[in-house]
C-alpha cells in the first residue's frame, strides 16, 4: 500500500505572490464553473436519441408533450444526477487522499463501494427489492455500515492511515467475495444486478435525486468545512498535533463526510470507479496541497469528467448505449498507469 504524503507545490507555483495565486486560482475556478455549465448543456442536447436544437428548446423552456420533450425532461434528471453523483465522489476522494495520506486512493479504498454493492444484492435476493427506490436506500445503509466497521477496525480514536486503508481494504475482499457468490447461485439477482454494478445515469428520476439530495448536500458542507484541519493532518501527526488540529476528530468527520458523499452517489447510480481518484490527483498537480483549493475543484471538475463521460457512452453505441461505469473505467485505467508511472519516474 502506496502511503505518502502530497506532493509540494512545483517552484513557480510557490515563488509567486500569495495574491496573484489567490487570484490565478480564483480565475481557474470560475472557469471551471464554465466547463461545468457547457458540459451539461451537452448532457441535456446530446443522447442516444438523437433531437433537434429546435425539441431541445422546446424540451427546455415550453412544455407541449412531445417526443422531444419527454427526451430532454428525462435528460435533465440525468443530468442533475451526473453533477451530483460526480461532485460528491470527486470531493470523497479528495478527502480521504487527504485522510489517508494516499494520493493515489480513492472512494474504494474504505469499502464503501463494496458495502452499497453486498448490501444491494442482500436486497435483491433475500428481501425481494425490486424499485430503484429499494437499492437507494439499502446500498446506503450499506455503505454507512461499511464505513463505520472501518473506522472500528481501523483503531477508532486511534485509527491511523494506514490502519484505515488495511481495514477498507480487508472488508472490501470479503464483501466482493460474498457479493459475487450470491450473484452465481441467483441468477435472478445476477439479471437485476448487473446492470446497476457497472454504474449508471440512465435510471435517473426526480424522485432518486430527491433521496439522496439531502444526504449529499451535508456531506458536501462538512467535506468543504474540514479542509483547513484536514491540511494539518495532511502534514503528519506530529505537525498536525503542533497546530493545535483535534486529529481524532478530524478523522472521525471526514470518514463520516466520504461515507456519505460516497454512500449516496453509490446508491443513486451504483459504482462508478475513478471519479475519486483521476480528479483530486490532476487538480492537485496545479493547485498544490492546499485542500482549501483542492476540495472546491474537485466538486466542480469532478462532474465533468462523469457527465463527459456519459456524453461519450450515448454517442458510441447508437441507438443502445455504453453505461457512463463502463467509460469511467475504461478512460481511467490508462490514467491511473500513467500516474504511477510518473509518481514512480519522479522518486528514482
Amino acid at each position: 500500500m502506496l502511503v505518502e504524503s502530497p506532493p509540494e507545490p512545483r517552484a513557480e507555483t510557490a515563488s509567486a505572490p500569495p495574491n496573484r495565486r489567490a487570484a490565478m486560482r480564483a480565475a481557474g475556478l470560475l472557469v471551471s464553473v464554465g466547463l461545468l455549465t457547457l458540459v451539461a448543456l451537452a448532457s441535456i442536447a446530446i443522447g442516444a436519441k438523437e433531437l433537434s436544437l429546435a425539441q431541445v428548446w422546446h424540451g427546455l423552456f415550453e412544455e407541449t408533450g412531445t417526443y422531444g420533450d419527454v427526451v430532454v425532461g428525462e435528460r435533465i434528471s440525468r443530468t442533475l444526477l451526473g453533477l451530483l453523483a460526480g461532485a460528491a465522489l470527486g470531493l470523497a476522494g479528495a478527502v480521504l487522499q487527504a485522510l489517508t495520506r494516499n494520493p493515489l486512493a480513492d472512494p474504494g479504498l474504505l469499502g464503501i463501494n463494496a458495502g452499497a454493492s453486498a448490501s444491494v444484492v442482500t436486497a435483491i435476493t433475500y428481501f425481494g427489492v425490486t424499485s430503484l427506490t429499494g437499492y437507494v436506500w439499502f446500498a446506503f445503509l450499506g455503505s454507512a455500515a461499511v464505513g463505520a466497521l472501518v473506522w472500528f477496525l481501523g483503531g477508532s480514536r486511534g485509527a491511523t492511515p494506514v490502519r484505515l486503508a488495511l481495514a477498507g481494504t480487508a472488508i472490501s475482499a470479503a464483501l466482493y467475495g460474498y457479493l459475487q457468490a450470491v450473484m452465481i447461485m441467483d441468477g435472478a439477482a445476477l439479471s437485476k444486478m448487473r446492470f446497476w454494478t457497472v454504474g449508471s445515469l440512465a435510471s435517473a428520476t426526480d424522485e432518486t435525486i430527491k433521496q439522496v439530495l439531502p444526504f449529499l448536500v451535508v456531506g458536501t458542507v462538512v467535506a468543504l468545512l474540514l479542509a483547513r484541519p484536514l491540511n494539518a493532518v495532511a502534514m503528519g501527526d506530529d505537525t498536525a498535533r503542533a497546530l493545535g488540529a483535534d486529529l481524532n476528530r478530524t478523522r472521525a468527520l471526514s470518514m463520516a463526510a466520504a461515507t456519505v458523499l460516497c454512500g449516496a452517489a453509490t446508491a443513486a447510480c451504483g459504482p462508478i470507479v475513478f471519479i475519486g481518484l483521476m480528479v483530486p490527483h490532476v487538480v492537485r498537480s496545479f493547485t498544490g496541497p492546499d485542500l482549501r483549493w483542492i476540495l472546491p475543484y474537485a466538486t466542480v471538475l469532478s462532474p465533468v469528467l462523469l457527465l463527459g463521460a456519459d456524453v461519450i457512452g450515448r454517442v458510441v453505441a447508437r441507438p443502445a448505449e455504453l453505461q457512463v461505469g463502463i467509460v469511467t473505467a475504461i478512460l481511467g485505467g490508462p490514467v491511473f498507469i500513467f500516474l504511477v508511472r510518473r509518481r514512480r519516474t519522479a522518486q528514482l
